[in-house]
């Protein structure tokens, strides 16, 4: 018998951070997508007035979550509306001054959503980029 000798040598690590570095890019590739449909969005449903909603519009990646949203206060207003058109909203008319003492009487706003249209439209578009990052490992 011949005397013979092998090392094996494990790549596990580098896989590992290979995938994990492959799963933050394909996310940031993700809601930086994300952020374009959800301008697109406002900006085709005419709920701009000015900019200041549709500028605000970012995204951050946390781990292996993709957030895309804003910080404007009023954004929950125009994504889900208010008074009668929002569930559990207000169901009785009121009035309100505007800056220049005018007065208004109103039974809300009818909902605006541009963020949850940005992901449900494009889910497609988003696995496809996740998929194109990820089957790339090793290449």
């Amino acid at each position: 018998m011949a005397d013979f000798e092998f090392t094996l040598k494990s790549n596990k690590d580098l896989i590992m951070n290979a995938t994990a570095e492959a799963i933050q890019t394909a996310l940031k590739a993700i809601g930086t997508q994300a952020v374009a449909h959800a301008v697109a969005e406002i900006t085709a449903q005419g709920a701009v007035d000015t900019g200041r909603l549709r500028n605000s519009i970012t995204q951050a990646v946390e781990d292996q979550t993709v957030y895309v949203g804003t910080n404007v206060e009023y954004a929950p207003y125009i994504e889900f509306g208010t008074g009668i058109y929002v569930s559990g909203g207000r169901q009785t008319p009121w009035s309100y001054q505007d800056a220049k003492g005018n007065w208004h009487k109103t039974r809300g706003m009818k909902p605006r959503p541009f963020l949850r249209p940005a992901f449900e439209k494009n889910l497609d578009e988003f696995k496809a980029i996740f998929e194109s990052i990820i089957g790339n490992i090793g290449k």
